[in-house]
């Protein structure tokens, strides 16, 4: 190819509007942390610059943008539409591309695979101009992305956003760790692309040199603050004002003390109390980030602590104002039990967590010889490895994560997590972890070890994280029911066989063990079979089965397998919580949840019962849902003597003589119908329910000891009085029985018209 395409030339004008960018009394919470505090931005066209220090919130303001982050209040405008809360990829799809810190690209993809990932196709954007902008990338447009230099691999990363064809191009630390001779390239891209007006720029820069020589305006920001906006030249040409704001010249790690800042350097209005506000998307304010109203300044502004800092006082204009008191130092909006995620999206699916460090996690105050231990195991097998310490103690810390920034994630602060009640600082500083490992990426496995106590701070976060990343946890109590601490998720318990206190002969050889385990989980991660791809490339399809429903899970199971990996549960409490878990973890494509039976024992007290959240997966994701009664004739106990008193005169099937059922009755039916459908009526993505008239389970038929058309009948009424149909939510009454093969291809229709694959696809086409 000597000769590259001239570049293309836009086929439509971009939409008019005053501003690209709109920012208006941005908040952002990390916890109980106040990351943003009540920024307010706007860029018209053009480049536009946000500096700072280390940990002032430049990031955190990117991804609230971008939607990685959800706000607890304010407004996002782009081009005058209202982007708060949206969606990370209908943010995308709106023309705002993002080029992250550290680029993240993939290593093991060429410079032109990436280009065939990322081209959106007919925009300004093309992989021609692409590489006429940048020559050096077509010259290694054959090269993995881990081949090229730290210059090549920002030019790939720029690239990749602008393919996307952005009106806005938010660029976070497009410098950092590059030679001077790469940042003058970098930087002389940037003012081509700036020179052009072809897009909008939000720069993220460190370097004032680069961040001054290429943007019109420059934003300082100060502890999640836009402090002052002036022009670039102006702080290009005034070294003593670079100092004054922004430290430069400092060591890294140092703080500005309020003695370092001029009154006319920190313009920002009087800071809240620390506490979380409900999420609002108000109208933009008329008043321009550049000039805060003059009634909102003060003299001695109290800067609220950020998760990187304690509080500080600053000096500004007018009357003198008193930091929040002690007691609103409490979150003001209320909390359930359970606190709500600290990102935008529901449970982020695995594909987009897994990474390649391992993270060891526990208490390093009592078990720090035994975590390094495992720590040096597995590095010794060429894992990346981070240590998280979950000591409650207050002591020093060794570890890469301390405990005060794992604490900072509670919804009552780090305060919340170190007190004197031993018991509580364990549930408040699992609560934390839990919060904290929602929020990292590049996860390639979890272990711990410890008792009890450590076993409850490590395994919350387990749970969390997606089935399919591997998650060991060594521990005391392994040896009994564990089914608390690993619920419905994929952790490996391994028992300590002595006590986690101290390195020794049998100690080394478990910790070991679990080490190397975890190793081979992570190694096995990174490569499939060919079996392992046939399966994988199909969509998965979670189904739902008891001993009563097995013949009509095998019927469906025979007529989708060729399109379908179907992954088949056992609704025994636990069972049906797997499914749903993973459907949040991203592996399912579709559910035919034939047997719901859990919601009996949950409601009449059997032993086998689902939570109050189920099917809240498929609430919470949209995913396209076949669903039915299987099985809610029964409620199963253990041994007959086992069964409460209230149920003695009831009717009885012993399936044997560990396992005895019970028939519901015709008011027990009714009240599930009614709590299954008002359950339904909350899912929002494609729903096909199906109602099976000619009976629930095998033990229902006619002829059988639990046929009761009558309570049958009370189930069928009272679901079907609450259920509310939609366009996209239906109800289908089928005169079969659940195991009849009619019933089977009743089902897999359903399936077909809410979730039809390739081959459905191809075949309708004929």
């Amino acid at each position: 190819m000597d000769e590259r395409p001239r570049s293309a030339k836009r086929s439509a004008q971009r939409p008019a509007a005053s501003h690209v960018l709109q920012v208006r009394d941005l908040h952002v919470y990390y916890g109980q942390s106040h990351a943003l505090q009540g920024v307010d931005l706007s860029l018209e066209q053009g480049v536009h610059a946000v500096v700072g220090r280390n940990g002032m919130g430049k990031t955190t303001l990117c991804d609230a943008i971008t939607g990685l982050l959800r706000p607890q209040r304010g407004s996002i405008r782009f081009q005058g539409e209202e982007i708060t809360g949206l969606a990370p990829y209908r943010i995308a799809a709106r023309g705002i591309g993002y080029t992250p810190q550290g680029r993240r690209l993939w290593p093991s993809l060429t410079v032109e695979e990436h280009f065939r990932i990322a081209e959106s196709g007919g925009g300004a954007w093309t992989v021609e101009r692409i590489y006429e902008t940048f020559p050096r990338l077509y010259e290694r447009r054959r090269n993995g992305a881990g081949q090229l230099s730290g210059g090549e691999q920002q030019m790939l990363a720029i690239s990749r956003a602008l393919l996307q064809d952005p009106h806005l191009l938010i660029l976070d630390e497009p410098t950092e760790g590059l030679a001077p001779v790469v940042v003058d390239q970098v930087e002389a891209l940037l003012a081509e692309l700036a020179a052009e007006r072809d897009v909008a720029i939000l720069l993220i820069e460190q370097n004032i040199a680069v961040a001054t020589a290429i943007s019109e305006d420059v934003a300082i920001m100060v502890n999640g603050r836009i402090g002052r906006v002036l022009p670039a030249h102006q702080l290009a040409a005034d070294r003593t004002l670079q100092e004054r704001l922004l430290g430069v010249g400092r060591h890294s790690h140092e703080d500005l003390a309020p003695e370092d800042l001029a009154p006319e350097d920190l313009e920002l209005p009087a800071a809240p109390a620390p506490a979380a506000p409900a999420v609002e998307t108000p109208e933009p304010e008329a008043t321009e980030a550049r000039e805060a109203p003059a009634e909102s300044r003060t003299n001695l502004v109290y800067v609220p602590p950020t998760r990187w800092s304690s509080a500080a006082w600053a000096r500004g204009e007018g009357p003198q104002e008193a930091p929040p008191p002690a007691a609103e130092a409490a979150p003001a909006r209320p909390f359930d039990a359970k606190p709500e995620p600290l990102f935008a999206e529901p449970p982020t699916p695995l594909d987009a967590l897994k990474g390649e460090e391992v993270y060891v996690a526990g208490t390093f105050d009592t078990k720090g010889a035994e975590l390094r231990y495992l720590r040096d195991r597995i590095a010794a097998q060429g894992l990346r490895v981070r240590t998280v310490d979950l000591s409650t103690s207050g002591q020093p810390s060794s570890a890469e994560v301390p405990p005060h920034l794992v604490a900072a994630y509670h919804r009552g602060g780090a305060s919340a997590v170190f007190s004197d009640d031993r018991g509580a600082a364990v549930r408040a500083m699992a609560e934390a972890f839990e919060n904290w490992i929602r929020r990292q990426r590049g996860i390639a496995g979890i272990i711990s070890a410890g008792g009890s106590g450590g076993t409850a701070l490590a395994t919350p976060a387990m749970r969390s994280l997606p089935v399919g990343i591997p998650k060991v946890m060594i521990s005391t109590v392994a040896s009994g029911d564990v089914g608390q601490y690993v619920g419905p998720t994929d952790i490996m318990m391994m028992y300590s066989v002595t006590d986690v206190q101290g390195l020794n002969r049998i100690s080394k050889r478990v910790l070991a063990n679990g080490a190397n385990a975890l190793a081979g989980m992570v190694k096995d991660a990174g490569g499939r079979t060919a079996a392992r791809r046939e399966a994988e490339d199909k969509p998965g399809l979670g189904l739902t089965m008891f001993g009563v429903t097995t013949q009509a899970v095998q019927q469906i199971t025979a007529l989708l397998q060729d399109r379908y990996d179907c992954l088949v549960f056992h609704a025994t409490g636990t069972g049906g919580r797997s499914m749903e878990k993973l459907a949040e973890s991203g592996m399912l494509a579709a559910a035919v949840d034939l047997t719901t039976t859990e919601v009996c024992d949950m409601m009449m007290g059997g032993v086998f019962p689902a939570t109050e959240d189920r099917f809240g997966a498929f609430i919470r994701t949209g995913l396209p849902y076949v669903g039915s009664l299987g099985a809610l004739d029964m409620v199963n106990f253990g041994a007959r003597d086992t069964v409460p008193e209230r149920y003695r005169d009831r009717l009885f099937v012993e399936h044997n003589p560990q396992v005895t059922l019970m028939r519901t009755t015709a008011e027990e039916n009714a009240r599930m119908g009614d709590w299954i459908a008002g359950r339904i009526n909350e899912m929002t993505g494609p729903v096909r329910f199906l109602i099976p008239e000619g009976g629930v389970s095998a033990l229902d038929a006619p002829g059988q000891p639990f046929h009761d058309p009558e309570a049958d009948r009370a189930l069928f009424d009272a679901l079907a009085r609450r259920f509310r149909e939609t366009g996209s939510r239906r109800l289908i009454r089928s005169p079969h029985h659940i195991n009849d093969p009619a019933f089977a291809t009743a089902a897999v229709a359903a399936l077909e018209e809410i979730h039809p694959t390739e081959r459905m696809a191809r075949h309708a086409a004929f």
